[in-house]
């Protein structure tokens, strides 16, 4: 009996080592799934009061409309096809009365434009063409994620991406869900641009004059899927449409480009982003459709949503051309995406200087450095390497062009360039026949020379 007791025992022991081995196993591989799991899912592991739940539901309840259809994208995204009569944009108390403009009474000289029903977004984009100084290799007009699956929104309905708790609660609060932090002005002579650095804004911009009237702007942006160091962090590409006083409480700004903000959508994917103000960032305005205000009119292109395919090092280039311009005979700023095509506007209504013209463009990239650990970030702007790497490495805004009084789209002949630490990001401007004005821009961020 002492021997069959002491095998019983010796198995009893075996067998809880082996439970136990298994167990810690399982508790190894949690941490270490809950360690690499994406940045979107983090908030599921934190506690948030039902009181805070209910006001973020609420909030939810008016920007998703209830959709006619739901598509649900590759990456997670669930679009849903909202009428376009019942889009959050009308809720804007100064759009109350608002008749949706189907398309703006004149285009601007010098383009092609398609309309909506027209476009065949399937056969957008798989061109290569020959570009400045010989090079091939670009495919214009990178299209959309949510397109895989073949599925399209209804005519008479516009695709709206759609917010969850988890989107709400990785912002700092319900207030700032998808809105810009106030910024300081950095110190500058009376005509440089709308740059803000004072909580870590960084900047590798081309800019107009501010003395100008100008009435639209455009740019081809080749588009890459920069990392993010801190999830709070951003790096954007983009044009700004600007009017009003920089360093006071009335600036105007209509923005529009590509973006990775782990903070805003959940994952480090480039999407295609908007931004309006009329108050300075302060307390108008939002990014894409999270407030009331910019009016989609297209079927086929959701604001927010991912962008695909993307540039890679040395291999395809693929960029998106974006054109923002004043309807000369309403005054509403419209907006179009890749190949002419109309996405919607922002109405006369919501700004004040901007109501009548802009003064200033900028194109150009801009991250966050939130320096932590004391040290500048390693968030890349654009393709992350310097501008002098050039085609095939480096990113680049090409075909600048502005809006003039007359509605007619010409080549920009002069910018200005700038970059705040240029052992971080910076940028090189110059011209070709191909190309017209463009430039190359971006940076690693942290290395030896910009610690």
């Amino acid at each position: 009996m002492d021997i069959v007791g002491r095998k019983r025992r010796c198995f009893c022991s075996t067998l809880h080592l082996l439970l136990l081995t298994f167990f810690i196993a399982i508790l190894l591989q949690r941490g270490t799934v809950a360690e690499s799991s994406s940045i979107q899912n983090y908030t599921r592991y934190r506690q948030i009061s039902s009181l805070r739940l209910e006001r973020i539901n609420k909030h939810l309840e008016k920007i998703n409309k209830p959709p006619v259809l739901t598509i649900e994208s590759p990456d997670g995204d669930l679009i849903d096809c909202v009428h376009k009569r019942k889009q959050l944009a009308l809720d804007h108390p100064l759009l109350k009365n608002h008749k949706i403009q189907k398309v703006p009474s004149e285009m601007p000289r010098g383009m092609k434009m398609e309309r909506d029903e027209n476009v065949d977004s399937d056969n957008i984009t798989k061109t290569n063409v020959e570009v400045g100084k010989g090079k091939e290799g670009v495919r214009n007009n990178a299209w959309q994620m949510w397109h895989r699956n073949g599925t399209r929104c209804p005519k008479g309905t516009v695709p709206m991406r759609r917010s969850t708790v988890h989107d709400v609660l990785r912002a700092k609060s319900l207030y700032d869900y998808g809105k810009k932090r106030t910024q300081i002005p950095l110190s500058r002579s009376s005509d440089a641009p709308d740059v803000f650095s004072g909580n870590g804004h960084e900047h590798a911009i081309a800019y107009t004059g501010s003395s100008q009237e100008i009435y639209g702007a455009k740019a081809s942006i080749s588009v890459w899927d920069p990392s993010i160091e801190v999830m709070n962090e951003f790096s954007l590409s983009q044009i700004w449409v600007l009017s009003g006083s920089f360093d006071g409480p009335d600036l105007n700004s209509i923005e529009a480009g590509w973006q990775v903000s782990p903070e805003l959508y959940g994952d480090n994917r480039p999407r295609l982003f908007t931004y309006w103000t009329s108050d300075s960032y302060q307390a108008t305005g939002c990014y894409n459709l999270l407030c009331a205000g910019f009016i989609q009119t297209n079927s086929k292109i959701a604001i927010g949503a991912a962008i695909s395919p993307v540039s890679s090092y040395t291999g395809n280039q693929y960029d998106i051309s974006i054109l923002i311009w004043k309807d000369p005979r309403v005054g509403n700023w419209w907006m179009s995406f890749g190949d002419n095509t109309l996405v919607g506007y922002w109405p006369a209504e919501l700004f004040t200087h901007l109501a009548d013209h802009a003064t200033m463009v900028e194109w150009g990239g801009e991250v966050v450095n939130s320096r932590t650990d004391g040290r500048h970030t390693s968030t890349q702007m654009g393709s992350g390497h310097f501008a002098e790497d050039g085609f095939g490495k480096a990113s680049y805004f090409r075909n600048l062009e502005i809006v003039d009084i007359d509605n007619t789209l010409s080549s920009v002949q002069s910018i200005s360039t700038l970059a705040e630490n240029t052992n971080c990001y910076d940028i090189q401007n110059s011209y070709s026949n191909e190309w017209g004005t463009y430039f190359y821009y971006g940076g690693p961020g942290n290395n030896p020379k910009c610690p």
